[in-house]
């Protein structure tokens, strides 16, 4: 099955100081019987779920002569250890080395020639807790496919689905080509039927594409009757962030070391919030971040003074979709950040991320999911290490600043066999220009938050991540609500030095 363009996009953009796989940090309740030896009992349970979904299985073959986009095959050797792994944390067991566990983690590339995932357990908790850190390529899924692939995976009781029950849950679509020619004059016959389907798909479209230029360039015809006023545009372009972000230190060239940070905040304040307000959940979300950059930003007289802007990923995705790939567009949102009083500050988060939804919705039919020409691999791949080579986001400006990302989780626990998740952090994708990405996950009455950063650009990341609660807590106080209910949990159990602890780990398999 030939990838669509948007899919192998993820490929050619990705270098030694940018992979491009997306991960999770999953935390789990170990029963007493399992600890000290959790990885046994997880192989055991993921070699049951690996018929489940075909990305574990399959692997990518080239196109001859890279002329066209690779294509997903069966890999006939796959091997369960070499993708499943194990370490064990050094004593004393904290979060903080299982936050630079994963960072070193995550800055590995996974390898092209096997199946593009890699799982590993990380025992040694102090708590007696275990962690799975669950790497990607995004090439095979979006942060929503990732969901419905962890919603398959896990079960919602301690008594695990039959491996036949999952079905054909997550099978991918057919798709017109699925088999793509190994000679050369199959790619070649390939790659023009490809273009050919491109230039009709193209043409289909047309109206879609018209009306989107019309929507977003023209007002809307009023009705009978209407005002003079009616004639503007629905949505307020002032709003709307600028052409070029203003300049900060997420806006740098980046290195191949990660930071990472994992939080956990109360769902029911965000809520409460929102409720008060008269704003959406996400609106809360942004501003909770917004909140905490400008705290960390300030720390370091590093404020601009002009607002924030934030790249958001907005789904695609039909309700009930489960393909395994990508589905997503995105929307640029302002964070307000110039404004120092909070609750004003959410407003106007709010009345932004309004008309960048509308506009996202008038455009969003016309937006390509898939491409094809003559040299499509060798040719992006190269713009893309001739990018990350020159050091040109160190000079040249961004549209954006930070990534923000809002992924719905499930409401209720899910277990792996008797061992209970109790956190799903999602952990994404730093890039040149924009060194920061902020992800949520909503999961069991908890916002998981996962902060991954360029570890150069962003060395104080803990400082960022322990201003997320503050930042809710000043959100609720300027609303009149009283502060969020319980305990920190997870990763904030335990406190954060500034400095960094040794990053070493034994295996255990």
């Amino acid at each position: 099955m030939r990838l669509r363009g948007i899919d192998a996009s993820f490929l050619y953009a990705e270098t030694p100081e940018t992979p491009m796989h997306v991960a999770g940090f999953t935390l789990f309740d170990v029963p007493e019987a399992q600890r000290g030896r959790f990885y046994e009992a997880y192989r055991a349970f993921l070699s049951q779920r690996i018929g489940a979904a075909p990305l574990f299985t399959r692997k990518l073959r080239p196109a001859p002569f890279h002329l066209d986009h690779p294509s997903w095959i069966e890999d006939d050797a796959f091997d369960l250890d070499f993708h499943l792994r194990g370490l064990v944390l050094p004593a004393p067991g904290t979060m903080v080395q299982m936050e630079e566990t994963i960072a070193r983690l995550h800055g590995e590339l996974l390898d092209r020639s096997r199946p593009l995932w890699q799982f590993t357990i990380i025992e040694g908790l102090a708590d007696g807790r275990a962690a799975l850190y669950s790497k990607v390529h995004h090439a095979a899924l979006d942060g929503a496919a990732g969901m419905v692939l962890t919603k398959a995976m896990y079960d919602v009781t301690p008594q695990p689905r039959s491996a036949a029950s999952l079905g054909e849950l997550l099978r991918p679509p057919p798709a017109p080509d699925a088999a793509s020619a190994t000679d050369l004059m199959g790619a070649v016959r390939d790659l023009a039927i490809n273009s050919l389907r491109q230039q009709i798909d193209t043409w289909r479209r047309l109206p879609d594409l018209l009306k989107a230029a019309n929507n977003v360039l023209l007002p809307k015809l009023p009705e009978e009757g209407a005002r003079l006023a009616d004639l503007m545009p629905t949505r307020s372009l002032a709003r709307l962030p600028r052409a070029m972000a203003p300049r900060t230190p997420f806006n740098v060239q980046i290195s191949g070391e990660r930071a990472y940070a994992a939080r956990a905040l109360p769902l029911a304040a965000a809520k409460r919030l929102a409720k008060a307000t008269g704003t959406k959940l996400n609106d809360v979300v942004m501003a909770i971040c917004a909140g905490a950059l400008r705290t960390y930003l300030q720390d370091r007289d590093a404020l601009p003074k002009r607002a924030l802007v934030a790249f958001v990923p907005v789904s695609l995705r039909e309700l009930g979709n489960t393909d395994m790939n990508n589905q997503v567009a995105g929307m640029l949102c302002g964070l307000a950040t110039q404004i120092a009083d909070p609750l004003d500050r959410l407003r106007e988060i709010a009345r932004g991320a309004t008309d960048a939804k509308s506009l996202t919705a008038d455009i969003k039919d016309a937006m390509p999911q898939d491409y094809a020409f003559p040299g499509a691999p060798l040719l992006l791949s190269a713009l893309a290490r001739l990018y990350g080579s020159s050091g040109a986001a160190n000079w040249v400006g961004s549209p954006v600043n930070v990534v923000i990302s809002n992924v719905q989780g499930p409401p209720v626990p899910l277990f792996c066999g008797e061992a209970r998740v109790s956190g799903l952090y999602p952990i994404s994708i730093p890039a040149h220009g924009c060194a920061l990405n902020l992800t949520v996950q909503s999961y069991c009455g908890e916002l998981d938050f996962g902060l991954t950063a360029d570890r150069r650009a962003v060395p104080d990341l803990v400082k960022l991540a322990d201003a997320l609660a503050p930042s809710l807590e000043a959100l609720t106080t300027a609303a009149g609500l009283p502060p969020p209910e319980g305990a920190p949990s997870d990763a904030q159990s335990v406190p954060i030095p500034q400095q960094s602890q040794p990053r070493h780990e034994s295996a255990t398999a």
